[in-house]
């Protein structure tokens, strides 16, 4: 069974991290949750859910944010692949820096010390510079930096259809088979 870490942090858009560890489940893969204090306030505001709820499938581990002992922070521990969903500024920021203060950025850390596949989901707008450079930093180093920004060529009729735009690229990313979404097939627009 595959195995993803996925972190979600302070920024608002919990939705799309409820919505990708869903898929994940049923795509058969294990989560290792991690919810950061801040992303639980959003999970509340947002969703209406305690990060526990998240947790309720079998092949769903919460693991507590303070844990730096937990799993997910020791590189003998391997998983497929480390999500941030959403990634707050400050998280962007400390994984840059190599800080590994809570469990989270530990994670972080210790995927990019073992080059493995990290994706950090930003949410928040507009973008300081800091936090730009932060992004260009990751880039470079093979970070997967895949904002949450939906399209419109698909012409969603819901906020769950925006959702599942941005998760699709996520599962993408993760090589994860779905059916979220139509694929683009370059018929979409009459030639003439």
């Amino acid at each position: 069974m595959p195995e993803a870490v996925v972190a979600i942090t302070g920024a608002s858009g919990a939705r799309y991290g409820v919505r990708l560890v869903d898929q994940l489940v049923e795509a058969g893969w294990s989560v290792n949750l991690i919810v950061t204090s801040a992303g639980a306030i959003n999970l509340d505001l947002e969703c209406g859910i305690p990060p526990e709820e998240l947790a309720i499938h079998d092949s769903v581990t919460l693991e507590d944010n303070d844990n730096l002992a937990a799993r997910a922070a020791s590189g003998s521990a391997r998983f497929d692949a480390y999500v941030f969903c959403p990634a707050s500024g400050t998280t962007i920021s400390k994984i840059a820096a190599g800080v590994s203060d809570n469990l989270a950025t530990r994670s972080a850390s210790v995927a990019l010390k073992e080059r493995r596949k990290v994706i950090v989901v930003p949410r928040e707008t507009p973008v300081s510079t800091p936090h730009l450079e932060a992004m260009a930093r990751m880039s470079s180093w093979g970070v997967v930096i895949l904002p949450a920004s939906p399209g419109f060529y698909h012409s969603p009729n819901t906020i769950e259809e925006l959702i599942d735009f941005v998760v699709a690229r996520i599962l993408d990313q993760m090589g994860v088979d779905h059916s979220l979404g139509k694929r683009w097939t370059g018929e979409e627009v009459g030639r003439g």
